[in-house]
């Protein structure tokens, strides 16, 4: 179906926290794993820690307010926020970031959908501006995960970290650099368990907090979500690439979650994009779920890596199952001082 109206990128954001946890700093030292184990089997040298006190919605704020400047400080009409980690159970995150970016009464909500959720909230929004529903949105993607993360459990201590993306989309035309084209999602809740805090949710309340520390913290099936990861990502990005028409070989900028550096070199290789069109940070920042696609694009837009109006590919997978691609031209997106 086409559209005279479409969502154009018009702003990228992000925030790290200041705390840098090398492969060989404590806690990790006392995992019983080397530097050279965590690299070769993630791709990971160091990632970023929030410290006691900072929340998932202080760090979408940061990245929001960076998005919205470059932007130039556009109206708002609709505030999403992807977090697997939101401030509180309830409410949610998100009217509490639009009040603090000083946005008013703006319509706002969370989406839990996992490393997939910014593209989840991609799709979000760019539906929200093609229904004519919303001339500008605010897509945030923040995590803190070293919070929900069991120290002593090097399947995920050694992999997650904290930070958050934001991208700022507005109403445009489908050939401006940045348009979305076309989003696809999916979900497969039969593997609702290879990514999972067992206690804690209303299936199993734990209100004195009782469960064991691997109940309440995030525990993954570290070889299935492999696998799945990779067909996945693997089979949604090809299907995407076939609705919109483009030859992989077109493709010049392909950026995959963050998730470990074994699928996204496999996935890519399955795809069939090649090595100069690859991009990412896991080497830097480690796995940050939802914000690490807009992490590496915020990166490629500060260095000037990609042209404007180049094909793009963004793809992911999270827990839940759920997965979900975004094809779009890169944007032509300028700092504003």
């Amino acid at each position: 179906m086409a559209f005279s109206t479409a969502s154009v990128v018009a702003g990228i954001g992000s925030c790290l926290p200041p705390r840098i946890v090398h492969n060989s700093d404590p806690p990790l030292s006392g995992l019983d794993v080397t530097d050279e184990w965590i690299r070769t089997r993630t791709g990971i040298e160091r990632r970023c820690w929030v410290e006691p006190g900072t929340g998932s919605g202080d760090l979408a704020v940061e990245a929001g307010r960076a998005a919205l400047e470059r932007a130039g400080d556009p109206s708002v009409d609709l505030v999403v926020l992807t977090t697997t980690t939101p401030d509180h159970h309830s409410p949610a995150t998100a009217p509490w970031v639009a009040a603090q970016l000083g946005l008013g009464t703006v319509a706002a909500f969370d989406i839990a959908a996992a490393c997939s959720g910014f593209t989840y909230g991609m799709a979000m929004g760019d539906a929200w501006i093609r229904s004519g529903s919303a001339e500008c949105v605010l897509v945030l993607a923040a995590e803190t995960l070293s919070t929900i993360t069991d120290p002593s459990d090097r399947g995920t201590a050694v992999v997650f970290a904290d930070g958050a993306g934001a991208a700022v989309l507005r109403s445009g035309r489908p050939d401006e650099p940045g348009a979305v084209q076309a989003a696809r999602l999916g979900s497969d809740g039969t593997q609702w368990d290879l990514a999972v805090i067992r206690a804690g949710g209303s299936r199993r309340p734990d209100p004195q907090g009782l469960a064991p520390l691997a109940d309440r913290c995030l525990r993954m099936r570290g070889p299935d979500m492999f696998a799945h990861a990779v067909r996945r990502m693997t089979d949604v990005s090809r299907s995407l690439l076939q609705q919109v028409e483009w030859p992989v070989d077109s493709v010049g900028a392909f950026i995959g979650h963050q998730a470990n550096q074994r699928i996204l070199d496999k996935v890519a290789d399955l795809v069939g994009v090649p090595p100069d069109s690859r991009f990412g940070n896991i080497r830097q920042v480690g796995n940050t779920s939802s914000a690490s696609i807009p992490l590496v694009m915020d990166d490629l837009m500060q260095a000037g890596t990609v042209t404007a109006g180049t094909r793009t590919l963004l793809t992911a997978f999270g827990g839940g199952a759920v997965w979900g691609a975004v094809a779009l031209t890169w944007p032509d997106i300028k700092h504003n001082h």
